[in-house]
């Protein structure tokens, strides 16, 4: 096979299905040799299974493609070293990493248990560094390597979730100093925020959906929260991620280098990196009074509320 990424060495993680499925089929469209990372858990990261990674790589070889599975975990430090390891024993190096393995575990914040919220970091963000500490030396060693790590717009906008946004929003932080550290080695690294609908997001509760349209009505859908409100159904299939993560890991894709890309629908965007909006200014040390006078007509100013109080039912 021939394409933009022939001769490249991928390993896709979350690969057994959803969007990371859609990208490491378009990978192998492009020529390059892909691992096929998967557990085969359910949503909540229960269970285990090779069936969902060996059915994508029969896809692969199948159209002509060439992947291998690997049905190790990202959320411990060796045993993704074994999910790379594949890569380099089975064609010989590693010039790309797509984490997008990710579960589950919704719950509002006030009664959220602990294992909830390590469980999420775990897969998400514990994952994205295992992946990617495991991969770089090896693309260092080749003075090339594309890496894209999909966080999620549910970092900036939800609700129900708080271990889901804040390890997303976490793998945005990775994503941008891991740029800074390994530009000078040829290597790219940015996040995505993907959309569509997906086992995922088909599993949140509709009560958590209720909750979320109530503290914003900009959210008062799946659509919403993705983007996509008011696009045509076919706006909601995953695969319409693929070609545009997949860009980011070709070699002119490189050119673009930490920063935050949504993928979400027929849209791309790019999110501006975290500026002041709004300033406020003293000679002086402000004091609690002053600061009552002035900031509810400067920076609180037309600020949403994320959850605006509600009459009492």
């Amino acid at each position: 096979m021939w394409g933009r990424l022939a001769g490249r060495v991928a390993v896709v993680t979350g690969a057994g299905g959803g969007i990371g499925r859609t990208v490491a089929l378009l990978m192998a469209g492009e020529g390059a040799s892909v691992v096929v990372n998967d557990l085969g858990t359910a949503v909540d990261g229960s269970g285990r299974s090779s069936a969902a990674a060996d059915a994508v790589v029969a896809e692969i070889t199948g159209a002509g493609g060439t992947a291998a599975a690997s049905y190790d975990s990202v959320s411990d430090h060796d045993s993704a070293r074994a999910i790379i390891e594949t890569a380099v024993e089975r064609f010989g190096g590693l010039d790309i990493v797509c984490h997008a393995a990710g579960i589950l575990r919704d719950r509002m914040v006030f009664n959220m248990t602990g294992e909830e919220w390590d469980a999420v970091h775990s897969v998400h963000l514990q994952g994205a560094f295992n992946v990617v500490s495991n991969a770089v030396p090896h693309m260092r060693r080749r003075g090339y390597g594309r890496v894209v790590l999909l966080a999620s717009i549910s970092g900036l906008r939800s609700s129900g979730q708080a271990n889901y946004a804040a390890a997303k929003e976490g793998m945005v932080g990775l994503a941008r100093a891991a740029a800074a550290d390994l530009a000078p080695h040829g290597i790219s690294v940015n996040a995505v925020y993907p959309g569509g609908l997906t086992r995922m997001t088909e599993s949140i509760p509709q009560a958590s959906r209720s909750v979320r349209a109530g503290g914003d009505p900009r959210l008062a859908s799946v659509a919403d929260a993705l983007g996509t409100a008011g696009a045509p159904e076919q706006a909601m299939d995953p695969a319409n991620n693929a070609a545009k993560i997949v860009y980011l890991c070709t070699e002119a894709g490189g050119a673009i280098t930490g920063q935050v890309i949504s993928t979400t629908g027929w849209d791309m965007s790019l999110y501006s990196p975290r500026r002041p909006v709004k300033f406020v200014h003293s000679e002086e040390r402000w004091t609690v009074a002053e600061l009552s006078r002035l900031l509810p007509v400067s920076l609180a100013a037309d600020e949403v509320n994320p959850a605006p109080p509600q009459a009492p039912a």
